[in-house]
């Protein structure tokens, strides 16, 4: 019960998180994220339907929302880290210039605050949803 409710937890708190992709959130003159339902809303989307299969279909729910999550992940990888340890820099730089940052940088792209913390978010809900899947097919044998 206490794994079910940290995956519960971890990926409601996700969910939270990523909501404010979903209307943007912005400080005066900094970005935290801008409102991306246009890009992001099929994820969006896609993720509330995991996660509702989860709470509805357990059993096959927690497959669903692992491979989603880890899909999830791996797209982001590609679309924020690969740029920022391979490049091209200069239009991810440009994109996200109002961005908040934790490590400014105008010669390197590396990924801002929002994202970085959307990021261990999703290894978060990632892990913990693994963890429980695999303790709960140990558990029913």
């Amino acid at each position: 019960m206490k794994r079910k409710k940290l995956l519960i937890g971890a990926n409601i708190l996700l969910l939270i998180w990523f909501f404010l992709d979903m209307i943007g959130v912005t400080f005066g003159n900094k970005v935290l994220v801008s409102r991306a339902w246009r890009d992001d809303g099929i994820f969006f989307v896609i993720y509330i339907v995991a996660i509702v299969w989860f709470l509805v279909k357990e059993k096959s729910g927690k497959f669903v929302l692992t491979t989603w999550l880890s899909i999830w992940f791996a797209t982001q990888l590609y679309f924020h880290w690969y740029f920022a340890i391979f490049g091209p820099w200069e239009g991810k730089i440009r994109y996200f210039a109002d961005a908040i940052k934790l490590i400014p940088s105008t010669t390197v792209y590396i990924p801002d605050l929002y994202h970085i913390v959307l990021h261990i978010l999703i290894l978060i809900a990632l892990y913990s949803t693994m963890i429980y899947s695999v303790k709960s097919c140990k558990e029913s044998v």
